[in-house]
C-alpha cells in the first residue's frame, strides 16, 4: 500500500473548508480510503500512479470550484518490503510511546 499525504490550497482564500469538503466527496465517490486531519488529507492506495491520478483530479476540482491559483503539496510513503496500512503506522508509534516493544 502507498500512503500519501496531500494538501491542496487555493491561494488567496481565507477559508478552505468548502474546498476540502468537495475533495472529501470526491474521495468518497471513488471509494478511496482516507483520513482527514486538521492540516492535510491522507489517502491509502495500491500504487503511486493511482495516488497521483486522484490528487490531480482533486487539484483540478479546486480550479473548477472557482480558484484562480492552486498550490498542492504531496508526501509519499511507498513501502514495498511489507504491506502496511495507515492504522498500522499509528498503532506502532502509540505502542512505543506507551512502553511497548520496539
Amino acid at each position: 500500500m502507498v500512503i500519501v499525504e496531500f494538501v491542496i490550497v487555493p491561494l488567496g482564500e481565507k477559508s478552505l473548508s468548502r474546498y476540502v469538503a468537495e475533495v472529501v466527496k470526491l474521495l468518497e465517490r471513488k471509494g478511496v480510503k482516507y483520513q482527514l486531519t486538521p492540516m492535510a488529507t491522507i489517502i491509502e492506495v495500491p500504487t503511486v500512479r493511482e495516488a497521483f491520478d486522484i490528487i490531480e483530479e482533486a487539484h483540478e476540482l479546486v480550479f473548477k470550484l472557482g480558484a484562480s491559483r492552486v498550490s498542492t503539496t504531496v508526501r509519499i510513503d511507498d513501502r514495498r518490503d511489507k504491506r502496511v496500512h495507515m492504522e498500522d503506522k499509528v498503532k506502532s508509534v502509540l505502542e512505543k510511546a506507551r512502553g511497548g516493544r520496539d
